[in-house]
């Protein structure tokens, strides 16, 4: 069975973002939660409005945590994460910073990918699976 969720504010917001149909975010199919890619959405207007590049990438993962939350999963149950942003000499310093306050330990299976540009006025979007349900066991090698 797939089961495809809208979460709010941000269905509206990619709605809006798109100006197309129906956003359903988040999708939940054989145990898994997979969540679409989020730009980073200004928390208060839905506008995705210029901000730093360590900003944008806490907002994005708020709206992970959000969405994964709303589907009964967790950020500890995260298994992969693809992240794209624009070129820049620190990014990478930038959002592994961030990347390991959300995910301090055990962090997912990750890529860190560079494109060329995004149709707005933003750098970073992140797309991710996860476990559905309780927060997976930790286990270290």
């Amino acid at each position: 069975m797939i089961k495809r969720m809208r979460v709010e504010p941000i269905s509206t917001y990619l709605e809006r973002y798109r100006q197309r149909g129906v956003a359903h975010p988040v999708t939940i199919a054989n145990g898994f939660v997979y969540l679409s890619g989020l730009p980073p959405f200004d928390p208060q207007s839905g506008e995705i409005r210029p901000a730093s590049f360590g900003r944008q990438s806490e907002i994005v993962m708020e709206q992970l945590k959000t969405c994964l939350e709303a589907a009964g999963s967790s950020l500890a149950n995260v298994i992969k994460c693809n992240v794209y942003c624009t070129p820049g000499e620190q990014r990478f310093a930038t959002f592994n910073a961030v990347y390991d306050r959300y995910f301090p330990g055990n962090d997912p299976s990750r890529i860190f990918m560079f494109i060329h540009s995004w149709p707005g006025p933003f750098d970073l979007e992140i797309d991710c699976v996860a476990v559905a349900g309780e927060p997976a066991a930790s286990a270290t090698a």
